[in-house]
């Protein structure tokens, strides 16, 4: 690992702005905060937007990169990072700036955990759609900047649809909102929209609004396996054509249920797994409209757990294959068979195994692929899998590498093909953050 160095006049400038106690400079903790392999020089932990600001007007000033962190669950998303000056983080940013229970709206500073947004609201009987992996550590910023979902994106809808306003500091210091505190907001650019998914490479952002939703009464879930992928999501497009509105729609290949759930009888064939909400009546209409195909009932939590195992699906199969892919796809409904078909043909060209699930209702797919225990595990064989799926999937496609091998990263890239808008989001970039000081050199602009 390396580890980047600044002058040490830098940190007591930084402890200037937000406190001794909260600027580190140990060099084991630095090193395990390390990213990609590059250990920052520097660890701040401001506590409010004022603070933020000084500290990237400061950087900017003397032209040090600096990178948010919220929970680092992300952080091995993008390129290796040419050198860390400053991690900021955000932990100190937990305050509730506004909750009105009757008008089912929360403002929340963002080094909140989803698990505790969520523990809040639970308390009144509502309820926070957002369902990432590992909620106990992902932050409501790192939440909006990498615009991760779970199962429930099928149901509620994406983070895009519920965050009603965001707070945030720019690039070059500049503190800035978009949106607001209430869900009929119409005044100035939708900034939020321009945030969510940025990767903290515009801003870094300080407390957002949301949405909130009435907790159902009770919930369902109903498995159907089948033999094929093809006749389970024939059985999905069933389901879609229905009267039946579930909260979640989720496809789970044979591989990841054994990844998931070791010696699970559902790893036999592809599953359907449905999620529904409502009374026993609208839950016995559930169980009449599936018909046969459902094998197995969950409720209570069993459920909980179940839905909670495959909202982890991405950490889960990289500690359980460390020398993996895992790619994020997003397509067409109409396309989903033929990308899984190109998946298997891809994996076994190369000798790899497979796992994918997926929101096959709104067509996102995550795939896990790993070597075979009886195949080379090469550098080439790495770089020819993901070069193989990028040549086959549909052309309206989006493709992303979220984990792979160390010694990879420098041949794969962690995107899909080069974006047809590079030059708007280069002007984006230069209005927001003009000295690149925000993830310099992780992502493409």
């Amino acid at each position: 690992m390396s580890t980047a160095t600044i002058p040490t006049r830098f940190a007591a400038d930084f402890r200037a702005i937000c406190g001794a106690e909260h600027v580190s400079e140990d060099p084991a903790q630095l090193q395990a905060w390390n990213i990609l392999g590059v250990a920052p020089a520097l660890a701040v932990t401001p506590a409010s937007a004022d603070e933020i600001a000084g500290i990237l007007r400061f950087a900017n000033e003397h032209g040090l990169s600096v990178v948010p962190a919220g929970g680092f669950t992300q952080q091995q998303v993008g390129n290796p990072p040419p050198q860390i000056d400053v991690v900021l983080f955000t932990a100190r940013l937990t305050a509730v700036e506004h909750y009105d229970v009757g008008d089912l709206t929360v403002g929340i500073g963002a080094g909140c955990t989803v698990a505790q947004l969520s523990a809040m609201v639970a308390k009144d009987g509502l309820f926070f759609a957002g369902d990432p992996a590992q909620p106990e550590r992902s932050t409501i910023g790192g939440l909006l900047a990498t615009g991760l979902y779970g199962p429930l994106r099928h149901g509620y809808g994406g983070l895009r649809d519920y965050c009603i306003g965001v707070r945030f500091v720019t690039g070059d210091g500049r503190k800035a909102k978009g949106g607001g505190r209430v869900v009929k907001n119409v005044a100035g650019y939708d900034m939020m929209k321009l945030l969510i998914g940025s990767q903290g490479t515009l801003g870094i952002i300080t407390s957002a609004s949301f949405k909130l939703f009435p907790a159902p009464r009770q919930t369902r879930t109903f498995v159907a396996v089948f033999p094929s992928a093809a006749e389970a999501l024939q059985f999905r497009s069933q389901v879609l054509r229905s009267p039946l509105d579930p909260i979640c729609l989720e496809l789970v290949s044979p591989q990841a249920h054994e990844l998931l759930a070791p010696g699970s009888p559902a790893a036999a064939g592809w599953s359907i797994c449905l999620r529904a909400a409502g009374s026993e009546t609208v839950l016995a209409r559930y169980r009449t409209e599936l018909g046969t195909a459902v094998v197995r009932e969950m409720e209570g939590a069993n459920e909980q757990g179940f839905w909670r195992t495959l909202s982890d699906f991405s950490p889960l199969a990289a500690e359980r294959h460390p020398r993996s892919l895992l790619i994020s796809m997003t397509l067409p409904v109409r396309d989903v068979q033929s990308v899984l078909n190109e998946v298997s043909t891809v994996a076994e060209s190369n000798h790899f195994l497979f796992a994918a699930i997926g929101r096959v209702g709104i067509a996102h797919l995550l795939v896990s692929l790993w070597p075979a225990p009886d195949a080379e595990d090469s550098l080439v064989s790495f770089v020819d899998t993901v070069s193989g799926l990028r040549n086959r999937v549909p052309r309206d496609a989006s493709l992303a590498v979220l984990h792979c091998p160390s010694e990879t990263r420098h041949h794969i890239s962690a995107w899909g093909p080069m974006p047809t808008d590079l030059e708007s989001m280069r002007a984006v970039k230069m209005a927001l953050d003009p000295k690149d000081i925000l993830n310099r050199g992780r992502f493409l602009f």
